[in-house]
């Protein structure tokens, strides 16, 4: 019994030993600590800026039609859309600062294609404005077509030529869905969840559901969630100020003034090309994203318009300073 003893007592010992040779070995490194608050101390809480919820209007006109949003699941659909992108503070803003420099060449194409300028927003919560944007389903471009849908719309698509990176030719394209769409639908809520889940899926749900509306149906979630996310972007972007964001008007992404070549055979070599027109091939690619390859074969003579960016708007310092829309800056 005696054995046992001293047995347990040794050991207690080591572990006495181990513990305060490891409080020696970490003695200097902060230790945290905690204390309860009291009335003189705020609470953890206090830290933190404070969150707020945006405000969902009763209503919105989107495209010239009048959205009631008095029934709880349109409120809650949009609130859900309003509320993430309000606080994804990297996205939204990148969206408005490059706004400034596409929207002056998108909207004009929409007028003259008889589309609400509100209609960029879908534009913009496809790709959030990047015109090099590729998503896993391979769609490209600020309006992400994918291959197949961008050549039934007339856009060249190969290994040479990708016209979805054209922000001129591919926003003419996409006029001519959405008007088509909006043929099938005649309103712009069915219009949207279509160029998410295809005219195809939308049309049959339709008329499954018996139903005149995408807002009365029910989708898989991403094609659901479509028409609100359009919305909350336009909520936010014609007044980013009452959603928390600021910006200057120097901060705003500005629109480059071009050179036009036009180029109606084949190119060789597009690297050489660009330092003839003494550029570099990163500044032509950067400018012109349709081109994807470093030679252009073109054995049909197609007519291609190459931009070459002036000295002037490649300069922070003798660009000249253009706002699209004013609400945009503080």
């Amino acid at each position: 019994m005696t054995k046992v003893i001293n047995k347990i007592s040794l050991t207690g010992i080591g572990v006495c030993a181990i513990v305060t040779l490891c409080n020696v070995a970490h003695a200097d490194r902060p230790q945290p600590i905690y204390s309860a608050p009291t009335e003189d101390q705020p609470s953890a809480g206090a830290e933190f800026q404070q969150v707020i919820n945006p405000q969902v209007p009763l209503s919105i006109e989107f495209a010239g039609e009048r959205i009631d949003l008095d029934r709880v699941d349109l409120y809650e659909k949009l609130d859900r859309e309003l509320t993430s992108m309000a606080y994804t503070h990297g996205n939204t803003l990148l969206t408005i600062k490059r706004a400034n420099r596409y929207f002056p060449v998108m909207a004009p194409i929409l007028k003259q294609n008889g589309i609400s300028e509100d209609m960029l927003y879908l534009a913009c919560i496809e790709s959030y404005l990047n015109p090099t944007a590729y998503s896993p389903a391979k769609a490209a471009g600020i309006w992400q077509f994918i291959p197949s849908t961008a050549k039934h719309y007339g856009l060249e698509v190969n290994d040479e030529v990708d016209e979805r990176y054209d922000i001129e030719k591919e926003t003419r394209a996409a006029c001519r869905y959405l008007k088509k769409a909006y043929s099938l639908y005649n309103n712009w809520e069915s219009v949207a969840a279509s160029y998410n889940g295809g005219t195809a899926r939308v049309t049959k749900e339709l008329e499954a559901q018996k139903a005149d509306s995408a807002f009365d149906l029910y989708l898989v979630e991403e094609t659901r969630r479509y028409p609100f996310r359009m919305m909350a972007m336009k909520l936010i972007m014609e007044n980013p100020g009452a959603y928390g964001f600021s910006l200057s008007a120097d901060q705003l992404y500005q629109p480059a003034t071009y050179t036009e070549v036009k180029v109606d055979g084949p190119v060789a070599d597009w690297p050489d090309w660009a330092i003839e027109h003494g550029i570099t091939y990163a500044t032509l690619k950067e400018h012109n994203p349709w081109i994807r390859s470093k030679t252009l074969t073109n054995k049909a003579g197609k007519t291609y318009i190459v931009k070459i960016p002036t000295e002037n708007s490649q300069k922070r310092s003798t660009r000249t300073i253009k706002v699209y829309n004013p609400a945009w800056t503080r």
